[in-house]
């Protein structure tokens, strides 16, 4: 079912997009990361007389002409830092605004990366103690491998796990720190030998867990290993919800675009199955799409609502999952087709939606504004609360 949209208007500041029924919303809970950023308002007010089982979505303009911003985490301030994959840049997103939107800043860019095809500067995370840490972590490409590091403060990349498999496609790059404080990574099996994505010796098609030191995290599947599942083609998205519940998106198979709910030591198939098969010892996915009409990477969850950002599908896919973790009701679509690409997606403290437009790449095409940092929020809350 496609959200329907009411009315929208193509202005820097903001637009207002109906959601149809089949999910309800409500006010945010308390920001947890410190004190929310001075975002624009939208300039357009929520339509009066709507009719009933619809919900509004406001839609703001936080950055535009970026390039291929691919990460974003969220600072203790209620800014953000992105990252840009070709230009190995982080930028810090607000809290300050501007006339045009929250004030973009270069923190860094990253000598040390090589970018090229879907390799170079990717995940980002910061540090759960960053007010005392200052430390960031990122997902990164080099000549050689892909690699996790960290940068505490103004010191130099440190490299704490390498010898992740590069290959012009089919990198992965999702981080992010989990709810038991360790570190996730999502990696791709790369496109020369699929096989990876099996061998439990490679770190290759797998989420791993880790220590913020590079180490595998204790309670993992093997002691010695990093690796906390496998079977995976190309892992570029991870979020948690309030239930601890792990999801992951799985892009660049050929047949489907998987969205899977991770569990430890679980094995979720590739190159043995594409989507959904009936091998006991493979686990399938929450839902598996067309992969040329969504591919998507970015996920962010809130209560029962899963959202995905689809690169070639050109939409936000919008789930509400129940408690026993099935998807209740029909897929829906929001945004489809209205800003291109779209690949990073994360939950704000706020209770909104970031998600980032990825135009400016080879098979994109940018608009003069592009790449956009967008933000989203439903009429009467914090997005994604049911």
């Amino acid at each position: 079912m496609r959200l329907r949209r009411v009315r929208a208007v193509a202005v820097l500041s903001g637009a207002v997009l109906a959601l149809a029924a089949g999910c309800s919303f409500g006010p945010p809970g308390p920001d947890q990361a410190g004190s929310p950023p001075n975002l624009p308002r939208p300039s357009v007010a929520p339509t009066a007389g709507q009719d009933d089982g619809e919900r509004e979505v406001a839609l703001t303009v936080l950055a535009k002409k970026l390039e291929v911003p691919w990460g974003i985490a969220f600072l203790p301030d209620g800014g953000a830092v992105v990252t840009e994959r070709d230009t190995a840049r982080i930028l810090r997103i607000g809290p300050d605004s501007t006339a045009d939107g929250l004030k973009v800043t270069e923190l860094r860019r990253l000598t040390e990366v090589a970018a090229g095809g879907d390799g170079g500067l990717l995940g980002i995370a910061v540090s759960p103690n960053h007010k005392t840490d200052r430390t960031l972590y990122v997902y990164y490409s080099t000549d050689q491998d892909n690699r996790i590091g960290k940068i505490a403060g103004d010191g130099p990349l440190q490299p704490i796990l390498t010898g992740i498999p590069r290959s012009e496609e089919h990198n992965g790059g999702a981080l992010a720190f989990g709810p038991d404080g360790f570190l996730y990574a999502g990696t791709g099996d790369g496109t020369a030998d699929s096989r990876q994505a099996q061998d439990p010796k490679s770190l290759g098609g797998k989420i791993l867990r880790i220590t913020t030191a590079g180490k595998p995290a204790p309670g993992n599947p093997v002691k010695t290993s990093p690796v906390w599942s496998s079977g995976h083609r190309n892992v570029q998205g991870l979020a948690w919800d309030q239930t601890k519940r792990m999801f992951a998106t799985d892009r660049g198979q050929p047949r489907t675009a998987e969205l899977n709910v991770v569990g430890k030591g679980k094995n979720y198939g590739w190159p043995k199955a594409d989507g959904t098969g009936s091998n006991p010892k493979l686990t399938n996915p929450l839902i598996s799409w067309p992969a040329d009409t969504s591919s998507c990477a970015g996920v962010a969850t809130l209560e029962s609502l899963v959202a995905t950002a689809c690169v070639l599908g050109q939409k936000l896919q919008l789930l509400n999952v129940t408690g026993n973790g099935t998807v209740l009701g029909s897929p829906q679509e929001l945004l489809t087709d209205e800003f291109g690409r779209l690949r990073a997606l994360a939950a704000a403290p706020d209770g909104s939606f970031w998600v980032a437009t990825s135009n400016q790449e080879d098979a994109g095409r940018p608009g003069p504004e592009d790449d956009r940092i967008l933000r989203l929020v439903f009429s009467d809350g914090g997005a994604g609360r049911s």
